[in-house]
């Protein structure tokens, strides 16, 4: 494997990207993540994870993922906008944000919402686990363990009872799917401790669109 730069474009994102891709076996990969991109390496647990899609043509979805109803309430179809000023994105951007912050980029924190038994199934490569009761004070998150997240996880300060987000950092949110309330419920309470809208991005098709696209996932803690 040589690591090579390749630069991408969407209509989605304002500007080119430039993504750190490894690419398997050359041009000889069949199911590719873009046209121009067959791989990327990021880092998770201090490790390269090598992130692509899987390469049998026969494959199907995890079963964990493939569940067509649940019921509603809770498990209802979230909207594809969560909140003003809060970016909805889809793969491609995760995937920049994840090699952005795994070449060093300190500004992004990429975050699985859910609880430690999902995260057991399989998580994104890059991603660390915030579950969405950790933030959440009807669920027991006492304001001194939501201060410490805010401060240590986040690079909130608390400045005389009021947060100061002037280097906080970009949280880029994600859970089941788009039938999933975690990462909402993590975003929506961010929102409500003033946690700057602009800088919260949510993948909302999180594991289930990720699962479906048969992209590397890696087991969670």
């Amino acid at each position: 494997m040589k690591p090579i730069r390749t630069l991408i474009a969407t209509s989605v994102v304002s500007a080119a990207l430039v993504i750190s891709a490894s690419v398997i076996a050359g041009d000889k990969v069949a199911v590719k993540i873009t046209p121009d991109i067959a791989s990327v390496e990021v880092m998770h647990d201090g490790k390269k994870t090598t992130i692509m899609r899987n390469q049998d043509q026969k494959n199907t979805v995890n079963k964990s993922f493939a569940k067509t109803s649940r019921k509603c309430p809770p498990f209802c179809i979230q909207p594809a906008t969560l909140a003003p000023g809060v970016e909805t994105i889809a793969e491609v951007e995760m995937i920049d944000y994840l090699t952005r912050m795994s070449g060093g980029d300190d500004t992004i924190l990429v975050i699985d919402s859910r609880t430690p038994d999902w995260v057991k199934k399989g998580t994104i490569p890059g991603a660390v686990n915030i579950p969405w009761t950790s933030l959440n004070p009807a669920k027991g998150a006492d304001p001194i363990s939501i201060g410490e997240i805010m401060e240590d996880r986040f690079g909130a300060k608390s400045l005389e009872g009021l947060w100061d987000y002037s280097n906080a950092r970009t949280l880029v949110m994600f859970c089941n799917g788009m039938w999933c309330g975690q990462s909402p419920n993590n975003i929506k309470n961010l929102l409500k401790f003033g946690y700057p809208a602009h800088k919260i991005k949510w993948y909302r098709g999180g594991m289930q669109d990720w699962e479906i696209l048969g992209l590397s996932t890696v087991p969670g803690k």
